[in-house]
């Protein structure tokens, strides 16, 4: 039976008015940040940041008590090329082996989530929001076996997560009467400078209803950010300086030792 073509049209304008009507349905995150600038100075011990904020609905009005949602928050960056070298031992001696490169490793990443990532969303969902260290999209360099790559992701991983560059808390998120959430993630004295992306998502069986970013930004200030430029823009200056400045600190010392 063929469809009068003006009924067809009511149709789908019926369908479109649907889909709007439940997207204006869905809940909005309010999310905010205790600092969005971590200023790194001498001495400096790392970074106590605080990820809070509410889930409303479309009005602004608070979210009915028949509904309950989960929240996960993500904060990663900044992003960064790396090339992995496998160590064996040939003849008594630690040599280079395989090597693979990533294009998109972030220096740092930590996820808080309100359960385990495993109860709130499915593999597939994790994976397309990298919801967990194990979702982690790399982005590998040329030509690659996938059980070599999976071996080198995992040692990257188990290797950053041993220095507290790279955590998951699924149980660090708290939420309040199903409205105002809240998160800490600390930032160890390591961490890199540059921009940072925190990400929040509320979950709702099984599935991302919303979402919003907030930005922080990790900078150095005062001497220490004067010696990073000129290592950047001097770098031979700056290398040569610091070859000296050892041979100078050996000499030194030698003295000091040979006078007593």
């Amino acid at each position: 039976m063929i469809v009068p073509g003006r009924i067809l049209l009511r149709f789908l304008t019926g369908l479109s008015i649907l889909s709007v009507a439940a997207a204006a349905r869905e809940p909005i995150l309010v999310p905010e940040i205790s600092q969005h600038e971590v200023v790194v100075r001498q001495g400096f011990t790392g970074a106590d940041l605080l990820l809070y904020g509410a889930i409303l609905e479309p009005d602004g009005t608070r979210v009915g008590t028949g509904r309950a949602y989960d929240i996960v928050v993500v904060l990663k960056g900044p992003l960064e090329a790396i090339t992995l070298r496998e160590k064996r031992k040939k003849l008594g001696m630690w040599v280079n082996a395989e090597s693979t490169s990533f294009r998109s490793a972030p220096a740092f990443y930590a996820l808080a989530s309100s359960r385990p990532v495993s109860q709130i969303v499915d593999a597939k969902t994790a994976a397309i929001y990298e919801l967990g260290l194990e979702w982690l999209q790399l982005s590998p360099i040329g030509a690659i076996d996938p059980q070599q790559q999976d071996q080198f992701a995992t040692g990257l991983v188990e290797k950053r997560v041993a220095s507290g560059l790279y955590r998951q808390d699924e149980s660090a998120v708290t939420i309040s009467e199903g409205v105002l959430y809240q998160a800490r993630i600390a930032l160890p004295s390591s961490v890199t400078t540059g921009n940072y992306t925190a990400e929040t998502f509320a979950i709702d069986d099984g599935r991302v209803v919303a979402s919003a970013t907030s930005e922080v930004e990790v900078v150095k200030r005062g001497f220490e950010r004067a010696v990073e430029l000129f290592s950047i823009q001097q770098a031979f200056w700056y290398g040569l300086a610091a070859v000296a400045l050892s041979v100078f600190m050996g000499w030194s010392a030698g003295r000091l030792f040979a006078s007593r």
